[in-house]
């Protein structure tokens, strides 16, 4: 079986869609369906199901990622190593706000470093980050969690990273010297997503002081988050690295307050037995300042 119809199911997988991966991967959709057909015909088993719109393996389906995952693993590094190659795929999955505030010079110096290099970046949810980088679908992991993350997984802290309060320039709370829990009874908040981390932190702090949550709105995008809490609809708490360009220009200002349980930190997540090709150990030291 030629690697190739491997590597379509593996972006299939990934992807949820035929459409999405054959712009990926650079195909007709007919020769996407047309692989996926052949490898159901040679194991004898549908390898994806449809729920209305929706794409999902099947049973079997599963467990042959896991295998396909391994072997395309494998034979690349089997071709560094004997070819003594940098290019072939980094496959990163992290959450979105790493994505968007905190990796991008890291994934341009990678280029500078590999450009022949393939990086796929992959935003995710903290669960379904975890579950990938265990069986093997992410070479690595990024997120902001307690550390560590997850006891199977190796982590490695990179740094804290602290949760501020920020609020618009004319709050009342802006006015104060220090803002104490207890400023926070009549506050009308922007919350993420049920679910989100740091949310569940915050809920947890204030419901241990009796101290009631209003939220006015509960938005899934931090980008909306931002502008709303610019235009005065609420204040919102958030990962410092999310607003730190907002507030040194002035259209948001982050209140005067700090809680020891309201820090997270940033670590980076591998399998234990990961083979670590030359461009993984690479981006690892330009994480964690070793090169």
């Amino acid at each position: 079986m030629d690697l190739t119809y491997f590597r379509t199911f593996r972006e299939v997988a990934r992807r949820k869609s035929f459409t999405k991966a054959a712009e990926e991967l650079g195909y007709a959709q007919s020769s996407i369906t047309m692989q996926i057909q052949k490898l159901e015909r040679e194991y004898g088993v549908p390898l994806f199901e449809r729920y209305g719109r929706q794409l999902r393996l099947t049973a079997p389906g599963e467990s042959l990622l896991k295998l396909v995952v391994q072997m395309l693993d494998l034979y690349d590094q089997s071709k560094e190593m004997i070819a003594s190659q940098v290019s072939g795929t980094l496959t990163i999955g992290t959450i979105n706000s790493l994505a968007a505030y905190y990796l991008p010079p890291y994934l341009h110096r990678m280029k500078q470093l590999y450009p022949a290099l393939n990086i796929h970046l992959f935003p995710d949810s903290e669960s379904s980050l975890i579950s990938k980088v265990k069986d093997g679908d992410y070479d690595i992991g990024l997120l902001l969690d307690r550390f560590p993350a997850d006891s199977f997984l190796d982590c490695t802290r990179v740094r804290e990273e602290p949760l501020v309060l920020v609020a618009p320039p004319n709050h009342s709370l802006t006015q104060q010297t220090k803002v104490e829990l207890a400023d926070l009874h009549q506050t009308e908040f922007i919350v993420t997503e049920d679910g989100c981390i740091y949310r569940g932190m915050f809920e947890k702090l204030l419901k241990d002081h009796d101290i009631p949550l209003h939220i006015g709105f509960e938005l899934g995008n931090l980008e909306t988050i931002k502008h709303c809490v610019m235009n005065g609809l609420g204040v919102a708490l958030l990962p410092q690295i999310t607003v730190q360009s907002e507030v040194e220009v002035g259209k948001l200002a982050q209140l005067p307050f700090s809680h020891a349980d309201l820090h997270m930190d940033l670590q980076l997540l591998l399998h234990p037995k990961k083979w670590m090709s030359q461009p993984l150990q690479s981006f690892i030291h330009l994480l964690t300042d070793q090169i």
